[in-house]
């Protein structure tokens, strides 16, 4: 009983919560950057280079095949991804940076400070009044 309330307390921290929904986004992002490359990029990057369909590369030796097409296409698709992240994070940490850079207010004074200020405007009045 101890452990199921040990693990409830963890799953339903903050951080916990965090990650799991980061990763669900990362697996959707991912999705749309691999359709991405693979049904655009890849297209356009095979017409340039006359109509070669890097998918359909391969090497035969013997009776291994080798293909390095699909490998291709995985290496940009990560690439990709890398940087769209990457960016995203930079974004992120200019926001952050902003608000950081931000000062805070003074904080209110305290009521000892309010009645020392209150007392020296007082002498204040009444030395400028003996002066006149």
């Amino acid at each position: 009983m101890n452990l199921l309330k040990e693990f409830k307390a963890f799953a339903l921290k903050g951080n916990v919560l965090d990650l799991a929904i980061g990763v669900i986004i990362g697996a959707a992002f991912g999705k749309i950057v691999s359709s991405l490359v693979s049904d655009i990029i890849v297209p356009l990057i095979g017409l340039l280079m006359g109509g070669v369909d890097l998918s359909g590369l391969k090497a035969t030796l013997g009776d291994a095949t080798i293909t390095y097409g699909i490998f291709l296409q995985t290496v940009v698709d990560f690439l990709i991804v890398s940087f769209s992240i990457f960016m995203f994070i930079r974004t992120l940490n200019r926001f952050k940076r902003k608000e950081e850079a931000k000062p805070d207010e003074p904080p209110a004074p305290s009521k000892e400070e309010v009645l020392l200020t209150e007392i020296r405007d007082l002498l204040k009045q009444q030395n400028e009044a003996g002066r006149s």
